[in-house]
């Protein structure tokens, strides 16, 4: 299995949609194999996603990743684990040991569910759906 993490200055790069390298790491048996830095200089979204599938990914791990960006590279075949941050070397190791669910890797403010995606209503808000009630005042 090869996992790609886009990685800035020794940690996870706090956004896929403009990182610019990826560490793409072949992992076997629990046991790291290889591992090779593949550079991202493409822009749109469907190159991102075909610069992984043509790198050997079939998982990548990154921290926050556009929903247009997730659906295609999800539809390419590689399996997204998305809000995950922290130093490169822990979240790898936290990824073969099965522990990157564990909070200490989960991006400050977000919450995993499932593979990692924000739950609908939060998705709702930030994707601008309708705004949260806020009350005022004292309920009688």
């Amino acid at each position: 299995m090869k996992v790609a993490i886009p990685h800035w200055q020794g940690r996870v790069s706090p956004v896929f949609d403009v990182a610019g390298h990826v560490w793409l790491v072949e992992v076997d048996g629990g046991v790291e194999q290889t591992r090779r830095e593949v550079s991202f200089d493409t822009e749109g979204l469907q190159a991102r996603a075909r610069r992984l599938v043509e790198a050997g990914a079939d998982v990548l791990v990154c921290g926050a990743i556009s929903r247009p960006l997730e659906r295609a590279v999800t539809a390419a075949g590689v399996e997204v684990v998305a809000q995950t941050c922290g130093d490169v070397e822990s979240v790898l190791a936290a990824y073969i040991d099965g522990r990157l669910g564990q909070g200490a890797f989960l991006m400050p403010g977000c919450r995993r569910r499932g593979n990692g995606r924000m739950s609908g209503r939060r998705r709702q808000r930030h994707a601008g759906g309708p705004p949260r009630r806020i009350r005022r005042g004292r309920r009688r």
